[in-house]
């Protein structure tokens, strides 16, 4: 991760003219495809220091988030939130109105939690998206959001970490839902290589 502070001079210029020439934004994470039903979104806390680092941190940014994106008209179909990052799995996104809704939702958070920690400085970093491509990518992504937690070491078990939408899908769905979902849509390496 992080990467690009490795980089000599000559090579960040190289890869800044390489982005502008592609129409991508010079440092922050491009969104080419905006015209998809159905999208990943990360967020990740600045070097991913874990700043989302209680339950009741993580449940206040899951109510913002929802309480935002829900009167915008943008569903979250799936959703886990861990200490330093967190995974939306969105329907309906309006990407000229979700930088506003990420401003919005991380200010506030951010101005409170560097009180709260007695800190200043940075805390989140621009969110990345990932267009969804058919049904198989739409089921592994929600797979590689439930399994989030035990990925990153954070919980033995999916059932065991709490802001997860694994567990509204057990009560909606049943166990038997999850298991067939995750028996046909395997994670192999999806995401591998994400958090370089």
């Amino acid at each position: 991760m992080y990467e690009y502070r490795k980089l000599t001079q000559e090579q960040k210029r190289t890869l800044v003219q390489e982005r502008l020439a592609k129409g991508y934004p010079p440092h922050s994470p491009p969104h080419p495809i905006q015209d998809s039903e159905f999208y990943l979104i990360t967020t990740t806390c600045y070097e991913h220091k874990c700043r989302i680092n209680t339950k009741e941190r993580r449940q206040q940014l899951l109510n913002a988030l929802f309480e935002k994106f829900t009167y915008e008209e943008i569903e979250i179909l799936g959703w886990v939130v861990l200490p330093n990052h967190y995974h939306l799995l969105t329907k309906n996104v309006n990407f000229k109105l979700l930088s506003q809704l990420f401003r919005s939702i991380h200010g506030s958070l951010a101005r409170q939690w560097n009180i709260e920690d007695n800190v200043t400085g940075k805390v989140w970093c621009s969110f990345s998206d990932r267009a969804i491509r058919s049904e198989r990518h739409y089921y592994t992504t929600l797979n590689y959001i439930h399994y989030n937690p035990v990925k990153h070491n954070w919980a033995e078990s999916p059932y065991n970490w709490v802001e997860t939408s694994v567990h509204w899908y057990l009560e909606n769905h049943g166990r038997d839902w999850l298991r067939s979902c995750w028996t046909k849509y395997p994670l192999k390496d999806y995401g591998k290589d994400w958090d370089r």
